[in-house]
């Protein structure tokens, strides 16, 4: 196939363009050109999607994958531009569309966060503006525009927390840096808890097939296909580290007693007893349990999380961060204060 990437140098995109000129499909991007170093047999067109998509005229493809649409006009723009351009259009969404998270097993047919395309376009017109405080939102309303755009045509990717080398979130590679540094571990809830990820090689192997079987509809994709426990989560960042911790595990209610942020200040944790924020009535329980039974029997497959962690941990190990340019995670002096309070209970 002739593949169009929008975007493809970061992450999933990255990952999905290696895994398609591995199948031997043809390949260009289009991106800003910011990070597409060591990009090699791929076509790249620099231009701005923000702006005039004349770069792209006269071009045809096969499919297109779309990893970077996120603000509705942006999408609007592009999939009117490109209908006549390419057959079929892979929108990348995410879970995060949904109204909510409370019940848990929750699938496609689960009502999606509303806004209308003239509410967004007020919203994001200050580019350097809060707009990801709306980006369910604005997922929800690009995967719309799409579908209106090219009805009949479209795949939309509603997937989860993603992991593989080049996370620039620093979710899943917090874990593994603060297992390879040894000592306690505070890790939140409790060990049975349920947490979801998906391997970006995993998701972009899917996607191809999905993309050469011209399937369309609307997919959850996270992962992987069996229950995964936080407790078999963290063993398994232990034994790809191989070092010797101490896992010191905090409940829900002394955490946000303490103030600690879910998510961000401990990655994959959502309070299963508690709301998440002082606005919502419910906890999200179902967080951590998205049905993907859809996409499984589309063919989505997932390889060991040994392994995918594995290839995080040694990405990891080439960067040398300090302790100010994570992006998730707990700092250190927080960590040991919390771990004290903990040994006086």
């Amino acid at each position: 196939m002739k593949i169009l990437v929008l975007g493809g140098s970061r992450f999933l995109g990255r990952t999905f363009v290696k895994e398609a000129l591995a199948q031997n499909h043809e390949v260009t991007i289009f991106n800003r050109g910011f990070q597409n170093a060591g990009l090699k047999d791929v076509e790249i067109i620099t231009g701005n999607r923000f702006g005039n998509l004349k770069e792209l005229k006269d071009r045809y493809w096969d499919a297109v994958l779309d990893t970077s649409g996120f603000i509705p006009y942006t999408v609007q723009n592009t999939t009117d531009f490109l209908k006549d351009r390419v057959n079929y259009y892979t929108f990348i969404s995410s879970i995060s569309v949904y109204k909510d998270w409370v019940p848990e097993n929750l699938d496609e047919n689960y009502p999606v966060l509303e806004m209308s395309l003239e509410e967004a376009n007020e919203l994001s017109k200050d580019a350097n503006g809060p707009i990801y405080e709306h980006y369910g939102h604005f997922k929800a309303l690009c995967e719309r525009i799409a579908e209106k755009n090219m009805p009949g045509r479209v795949l939309n990717v509603r997937a989860g927390q993603l992991i593989g080398p080049n996370d620039y979130t620093d979710r899943v590679p917090y874990w593994l840096h603060r297992m390879a540094s040894g000592g306690k571990v505070l890790v939140p809830g409790k060990p049975e808890r349920r947490v979801q990820v998906i391997d970006i090689i995993d998701l972009s192997r899917w996607i191809l097939k999905m993309m050469e079987a011209r399937s369309i509809g609307t997919f959850n994709a996270t992962g992987p296909d069996y229950s995964l426990t936080m407790k078999e989560f963290v063993d398994a960042c232990i034994k790809v580290t191989g070092t010797d911790v101490e896992i010191v595990w905090a409940d829900e209610t002394f955490l946000l007693k303490q103030k600690v942020a879910p998510w961000t200040e401990m990655p994959l944790w959502v309070p299963e007893n508690s709301p998440l924020s002082p606005e919502l009535e419910e906890p999200w329980r179902g967080a951590f349990s998205i049905n993907i039974e859809k996409a499984v029997q589309s063919g989505l497959t997932f390889r060991p999380l040994e392994e995918s962690l594995q290839g995080i941990y040694e990405w990891e190990k080439t960067r040398n961060l300090s302790e100010g340019e994570w992006k998730s995670g707990m700092l250190i002096e927080k960590e040991k204060k919390l771990l004290t309070l903990l040994s006086m209970k």
